[in-house]
């Protein structure tokens, strides 16, 4: 168990940085307690690392062999990456550092499944585009129903309050489905542990990290959400759930962040508003470029540094 402490740990970063995504509008909004959000969420990203996690592990373990040593060393660069790119207030996908980390030992090892990269590669450009799609989809279609409803304000309101935990809910099972392949999948490549453990283990790192950590940046990005009506925010975090359940489908783990940023660009081409700044873009554009590059150089880095030898003089 040892072994796999590195990959617990960045299940817990995990858990503590994308719990917002799923649940920060209606914590912020106090429409949901954070006790009872964390316990949904943990709950649900449980039961979809289960369930569905398997596709997205097959396909990660697949890009290069790895042995014992080689996974932690891609765990600890995840990780540190994970953990560098959030000190520089730099949106960060564990998605990208952890296949960043896969490339390095994959150029060492001189294996790699270049055609399983590219389609990871094609996914993560495509999530921001897909949440924007689908964004705009929902918004129009669900807009058109909600308007033919006759309620008041106060049913209004529930209606929208309950959605918006059935879309968390779901968000978080989609989470859970998609990005556990991030935390454990290299240990199933290398032997280390099977499917079903794998996704145990990498469900329960996410679901701690939710409990112990995530309630302050869920309230932080979930005033952020906030600001758009309620309406709005639950179509953003309805499109975001969506468009990564779709990539758990085609076995590829993307950024639940990313999704969420092309979900709310979305509607603010439905609104006619401007939603994300020139500078938010510009940093997400950074983000996507320099996460893998800077995993990939802490693998290798590390991966030379632990097979140093002293020499001592003659």
């Amino acid at each position: 168990m040892l072994y796999v402490s590195s990959a617990v740990y960045l299940g817990w970063s995990l858990g503590a940085n994308d719990g917002s995504n799923v649940f920060g509008s209606a914590v912020a909004s106090r429409m949901l307690k954070f006790q009872t959000a964390a316990i949904l969420a943990s709950a649900f990203i449980l039961l979809g690392a289960v369930l569905e996690g398997q596709a997205g592990i097959e396909t990660l373990k697949g890009l290069t062999p790895f042995t014992l040593q080689q996974a932690v060393v891609c765990s600890v660069a995840a990780a540190a990456t994970v953990t560098m790119m959030t000190l520089l207030g730099l949106p960060v996908s564990t998605s990208q550092a952890v296949v960043g980390a896969i490339l390095g030992i994959g150029f060492l090892n001189r294996q790699l499944n270049v055609a399983g990269l590219g389609k990871v590669v094609a996914c993560w450009f495509g999530t921001p585009v897909g949440g924007a799609i689908i964004a705009v989809i929902a918004y129009r279609v669900l807009a058109l129903l909600y308007n033919r409803i006759n309620m008041d304000l106060f049913e209004s309101d529930i209606l929208i309050r309950l959605s918006l935990v059935a879309a968390g809910s779901y968000a978080a099972y989609a989470l859970g489905a998609n990005n556990v392949a991030n935390v454990t999948a290299i240990f199933v490549g290398a032997g280390y542990l099977n499917v079903p453990n794998a996704a145990l283990i990498g469900g329960l790192s996410i679901g701690l990290g939710i409990f112990t950590f995530s309630r302050r940046v869920m309230e932080t990005v979930g005033r952020k959400l906030v600001r758009l009506d309620p309406f709005s925010a639950l179509i953003v975090v309805l499109a975001e759930a969506i468009t990564v359940h779709i990539y758990t489908f085609l076995g590829v783990p993307v950024s639940t962040s990313q999704a969420l940023i092309g979900a709310v660009l979305g509607v603010g081409i439905v609104k006619g508003i401007r939603t994300v700044s020139t500078r938010t873009l510009a940093s997400i554009l950074i983000g996507w470029f320099l996460t893998p590059a800077l995993a990939s150089f802490i693998a290798t880095v590390l991966f030379f540094a632990i097979h140093l030898r002293y020499m001592p003089a003659p």
